[in-house]
């Protein structure tokens, strides 16, 4: 393949928002996946892609097979989850093949497997290895740099939210990383896992007075990213989806698959909830409205004597996921990037210039910074 940029699940939801943001940035990119057939199906949808230059991919799920469709490639957009069961093939891959990975995951467990297994030799290879560039990981991770530039700030309270409905890929993902792994926040620079009884929490949510519901929600990334920075000693971040009804199932799909899986082995485990998964979200769903697909980043910083509070107000977070993850494979493709081996897309990138683009393309509008000290 010629193509320096390479969508692995293209046929998803996700992976078709990557590739119709590659085409809105000129970006020659190969589409690949498992069945060639639901590849040109799901691509078929996709708007104005046949002024796209790209190429369809099968690709077998295999270290050496992924390898050899990198060849030649820079940048790996990975949409194949769950992280923990697939991923570790694809990240494989692009070592061996010398390309820079990104994934839409900020699965903890898999955050932490991918630094500590990897973070070093793709460091020694100039490569990026950067899960996690997504709407609910990165938007929540740039309101908490705008918090970081003020002075003596270091706790970071982060919550977000959006509205819709989360995709047949997120959906098996979400209940995967609630069954099979621990959850953790930061408190003064050590990672602390959440209490297995945490329960469901009323948030005020900036901009509407009814309360929002928000679960830890397997950590999510940011504790992961400022555990490293010098600037931070605690982060805790809750998010939900600003609908009450399926956030209130939630804990309740959870509590009834744990002893589903109980006493089996890891294998037999994920396959049961690849199943259950299937019937909680089987279908894709409908391509977001801006007017109703909203999303709310909020950020507290607080420090001795120092506060800040910044909120970004966005729309259509799926779409926000594909034009990060395209805009990365664009910078990572033309040799830009502030940071190799395991990083962030705000320390590859800068947190003013991811949102520069997510604006310029209408999907936020300025931050809401209040700061006082």
């Amino acid at each position: 393949m010629s193509k320096p940029v390479v969508v692995y699940g293209a046929s998803g939801y996700t992976g078709r928002l990557v590739c119709e943001y590659l085409r809105e940035l000129n970006m020659p990119f190969v589409a690949a996946g498992r069945d060639k057939g639901r590849l040109q199906a799901g691509l078929d949808t996709v708007p104005g892609l046949e002024t796209a230059e790209y190429e369809i991919a099968e690709v077998a799920h295999s270290v050496d097979e992924l390898t050899k469709l990198l060849s030649g490639a820079k940048v790996l957009c990975n949409t194949v989850g769950p992280f923990m069961e697939y991923g570790p093939a694809a990240v494989e891959a692009c070592y061996n093949a010398g390309v820079h990975y990104t994934d839409t995951t900020g699965e903890q467990d898999w955050l932490i497997w991918c630094k500590q297994e990897w973070g070093a030799k793709f460091a020694e290879k100039g490569l990026l290895l950067s899960p996690g560039i997504a709407q609910m990981y990165t938007v929540g991770e740039i309101a908490a740099n705008y918090v970081l530039e003020t002075p003596g700030i270091d706790n970071l309270d982060m919550a977000v939210f959006w509205k819709g409905t989360p995709t047949v890929a997120s959906t098996a993902t979400i209940v995967a990383n609630a069954i099979l792994s621990k959850a953790y926040f930061l408190e003064e620079n050590k990672l602390v896992e959440w209490p297995m009884d945490t329960g469901i929490a009323e948030l005020v949510v900036p901009g509407q007075h009814e309360l929002g519901l928000a679960l830890p929600w397997g950590g999510t990334s940011s504790p992961i990213w400022f555990q490293d920075d010098p600037r931070v000693s605690s982060v805790k971040v809750l998010g939900g989806v600003i609908n009450r009804p399926l956030m209130l199932g939630v804990p309740q799909i959870i509590a009834a698959l744990i002893p589903v899986v109980e006493g089996k082995s890891l294998e037999e485990k994920r396959a049961i909830l690849a199943e259950q998964s299937k019937g909680i979200r089987s279908e894709y769903p409908p391509r977001e409205n801006p007017r109703v697909n909203i999303s709310i980043d909020s950020v507290h910083g607080t420090g001795p004597l120092s506060r800040s509070h910044c909120v970004i107000y966005g729309n259509c977070n799926y779409k926000q996921t594909g034009l990060l993850q395209a805009w990365a494979a664009q910078q990572l493709a033309a040799g830009v990037t502030r940071k190799t081996g395991f990083g962030s897309a705000c320390q590859a990138f800068g947190h003013r210039e991811l949102f520069g683009v997510l604006k310029s393309f209408g999907l936020v509008f300025d931050p809401v910074i209040t700061v006082s000290n």
